[in-house]
């Protein structure tokens, strides 16, 4: 499966115009949050990746309210808002977790991961807005992600996890132990999985 994973863009033509030559190549689209700045012009971002015609799994970042997007997916045929759910595809399970980016703990996504129940034989690709804590995709002048998510990841041990919500780390990659950590910036980049 190749995977066409992107987050920030805030709005951005060029950033969706790189996303939609690159989806191309691309099986299915993940973001990982903020397509736009306070959900301005959210419907026409969100329709102009609906024309691609490829399943794109969607989260909220800290520019978009978990209803309004959750809302705004049910309009199109090619969105779909996986925030607290495990959406599955082939032999993945993507496990979306939106919002925040900005506390270094998140008791709310430890009480959804610890019901969280993914089917038997799928591998895990985690999807959070904010990075995890003590990586390449958290330093800016001091770790400062999540906790939590790197929990999450050192005990489920996803094959991936994206996220976003530093600029300044945009296309930074890392491990932790065999799970490949991703920040796959505004353009996106490609995975195969």
């Amino acid at each position: 499966m190749r995977i066409l994973f992107f987050s920030d863009t805030h709005g951005s033509t060029a950033a969706i115009n790189a996303v939609k030559k690159k989806a191309k190549n691309a099986d299915i689209l993940v973001c990982a949050g903020d397509l736009t700045i306070f959900e301005e012009g959210l419907e026409m971002m969100m329709q102009k990746l609906d024309l691609i015609g490829k399943k794109v799994l969607m989260i909220h970042g800290n520019h978009e309210s978990s209803s309004l997007l959750r809302q705004v997916c049910k309009l199109f045929k090619n969105t779909v808002y996986i925030h607290k759910k495990a959406y599955c595809a082939g032999d993945f399970a993507f496990v979306g977790y939106g919002g925040g980016g900005f506390s270094m703990e998140d008791k709310g996504f430890e009480r959804f991961a610890a019901k969280l129940k993914i089917p038997r034989g799928r591998k895990i690709i985690l999807v959070t807005h904010g990075p995890p804590y003590k990586t390449k995709l958290d330093y800016i002048w001091e770790h400062r992600g999540n906790k939590s998510y790197r929990k999450f990841i050192e005990k489920k041990k996803p094959v991936i996890a994206v996220s976003g919500h530093f600029h300044e780390t945009e296309g930074k990659e890392d491990r932790i132990g065999s799970t490949r950590l991703i920040n796959p910036g505004p353009k996106g980049k490609i995975i195969r999985v």
